[in-house]
């Protein structure tokens, strides 16, 4: 075996370490990861990478060059047996079970390598160790062959659109170096990859713990002809090389205005260059402009490139913020509001459909609703099955709606403009990560209508201002009756007012929804949709709903205007509810005769801060009336 360690410039730092740190400044980065079965060696693969290109943790360096001075070859051995203890040592203690990101460098490149679980459960971990990644090592045992996680881990890099895979045969000197297992396994691992779009990768014979075709091509294989890994990894094209030659995109990160002289836009360039002059798009605006200038802490740049961080000013006084997508003119992204995307869960809690999550793609948040998947992907078998949702690490294909157009592009054509994570609106959690495929274009055939009568128009004819009274409680809290009386107590004010009952929408406009989450979730969007159309008309609306969960809640709150929801609480205790039971209700579902009911066997979300709280076991529906009308026109 020949192994050439891939030594950094030693001379170098000791003759001018300011050469030394500019070389490698301007040295380019591959961000990559490792991937496979549990015990395929990425462990192994790891500490051989950082032990040969010799940039191991600082603390190990100088016991490491005493030790190979005193005891040759045997030392290094030794050495390098003690780094990968480490590093298995790290996974036994649950230390890498998120992602392990390691630095090492060699005399071309710097790399970021992550080391991602191997376990099926730790999907999610995979993801995000792949999500920034150019290429990903597929590690496979040479004793075992292809297994269920390669397939899993290749299928999940193909689909987070990692362009370079290496298909990395490791334990080849526990096969004796065999030829025909190597090729055996290429044959397989070929099959199976054209099967999920795979058309291209490269395949390299490897021993992790004995160092063979790692560094450098192996005496033991002669009939392996290169690359060796590291010479792969030294020249395959990153995805920051591949970006400069799409159209400019710039998401704008913040408005950096120091003075009234200078307001200029900052952000990371995703894709493309531009140069001052260049024509460019504001979107989703659609105004145009040119660039001015390029202003960096260095000074102004005559050109910029993918994956810099600038500031642009603009030539003209555009309306530009944070959000916002600077691009070349004539070449410039959607904007839409309705999507078919891929989705993987994250979170451990099931995805609910119909529920809004905030949505961040680059520098844009908004809200966004998920349809049911129209398909959940078994990545064992590629197979496409139905599913009402999506468990935790389970992908699937989704169509997904915003509050507002967002710019994007297809993830195949722009990890920046193409990827999203989802967030919990009440636990800030990240839910989900997302690849847009193509927009539904429903938003470009259909345009909001503007009309010459607004709603202030129409309040002000009715002399009143519109308002929202959501009241939300247990069944059987009194909220009906409560409503009912305000209803009649606006009337003989000459109030304009309208009421939406729970149980009377449910006979008509949603009489096709049940009581699942879901449709309790569609229930209430829906209801929000028509009381938003309602206070529009310039009415006072009062709505009476269990409404269980904050989320849906504050769903129907961003509909409206500041101010205009009140959200009034009936805080009925369950056991005084349930004594009331005036609708038999809870005896059916004690019985286990109504099912999914609120608060017996679905869970009701009180309000935090609702902007009024009724108790009904200290006030009478009068009473409570009486103060929801002075605290709605005082």
């Amino acid at each position: 075996m020949t192994t050439d360690p891939v030594y950094v410039t030693d001379a170098l730092i000791a003759e001018d370490i300011d050469a030394y740190l500019a070389q490698h400044q301007q040295k380019s980065l591959l961000r990559f990861i490792t991937c496979g079965s549990v015990d395929d060696g990425k462990s192994t693969l790891i500490g051989r990478l950082l032990y040969d290109s010799k940039m191991i943790f600082e603390d190990q360096l100088a016991a490491l060059e005493a030790d190979s001075k005193r005891v040759g070859s045997q030392g290094q051995e030794i050495d390098f047996a003690l780094l990968v203890d480490g590093l298995a040592a790290e996974r036994e203690q649950g230390i890498t079970i998120d992602v392990a990101y390691r630095f090492f460098t060699t005399e071309k490149r710097k790399f970021i390598v992550a080391d991602t679980p191997g376990h099926e459960q730790y999907t999610r971990n995979m993801v995000t160790g792949a999500s920034t990644a150019d290429l990903a090592v597929i590690l496979i045992d040479a004793r075992k062959g292809v297994l269920t996680q390669t397939r899993r881990h290749s299928f999940l890099a193909h689909l987070i659109g990692i362009k370079h895979i290496v298909l990395a045969v490791n334990k080849m000197d526990l096969v004796g170096y065999d030829k025909t297992v190597f090729e055996r396994i290429l044959l397989s691992y070929r099959s199976f990859a054209s099967e999920i779009g795979i058309t291209n990768f490269t395949a390299i014979p490897i021993s992790g713990f004995k160092g063979d075709n790692i560094t450098a091509l192996s005496d033991n294989m002669p009939w392996f002809k290169g690359p060796a890994l590291i010479e792969h990894l030294e020249n395959v094209e990153i995805a920051a090389a591949a970006d400069e030659a799409k159209p400019f995109r710039l998401p704008v990160q913040w408005v950096n205005r120091p003075n009234l002289d200078f307001r200029g836009f900052s952000g990371q360039i995703a894709s493309g260059a531009v140069k001052p002059g260049d024509a460019v798009r504001i979107l989703p605006s659609g105004k145009t402009t040119t660039i001015d200038r390029i202003v960096t802490l260095d000074g102004d740049l005559e050109e910029a490139v993918a994956g810099q961080s600038v500031t642009l000013t603009l030539s003209d006084e555009v309306d530009c913020s944070r959000g916002d997508v600077v691009a070349a003119a004539d070449a410039p992204p959607e904007a839409a509001d309705q999507f078919e995307a891929t989705l993987v869960w994250m979170a451990d809690e099931a995805m609910i459909a119909g529920r809004a999550y905030w949505l961040k793609l680059a520098t844009q948040s908004v809200s966004a609703t998920i349809q049911q998947p129209k398909y959940e992907i078994n990545v064992n078998t590629l197979d496409h099955l139905a599913a009402k949702t999506l468990e935790l690490n389970g992908i699937g294909v989704v169509e997904l709606s915003t509050d507002k157009p967002i710019v994007f592009e297809a993830y195949a054509d722009n990890r920046t403009l193409g990827g999203f994570i989802l967030i919990d609106k009440l636990t800030n959690a990240t839910v989900a990560a997302g690849m847009l495929h193509f927009s539904l274009r429903r938003a470009q055939n259909v345009h909001w209508q503007a009309s010459d009568v607004d709603r202030d128009m129409r309040a002000n004819l009715k002399n009143q201002r519109p308002a929202l009274l959501w009241f939300t409680g247990l069944s059987g809290s009194g909220k009906s009756t409560i409503a009912n009386l305000v209803e009649k107590k606006l009337h003989r004010m000459n109030r304009h007012s309208f009421l939406l009952d729970g149980d009377n929408v449910r006979h008509g406009l949603n009489r096709d929804l049940g009581f699942t989450e879901a449709d309790r979730i569609e229930n209430i969007r829906r209801v929000g949709e028509v009381a938003k159309l309602m206070t529009d008309a310039g009415l006072i609306v009062i709505t009476a709903f269990i409404s269980p969960f904050r989320a849906e809640r504050e769903m129907v709150r961003a509909m409206l205007p500041e101010g205009e929801f009140i959200e009034i609480f009936i805080d009925t205790p369950l056991e005084e509810a349930e004594r009331r039971d005036v609708k038999g209700l809870y005896k059916k579902a004690r019985a286990g005769q109504l099912k999914n009911f609120t608060g017996i066997d679905s869970p009701y979300e009180a309000p935090e801060t609702p902007e009024i709280r009724i108790d009904t076991t200290v006030m009478s529906p009068e009473e409570a009336a009486d103060l929801i009308i002075d605290r709605l026109l005082g």
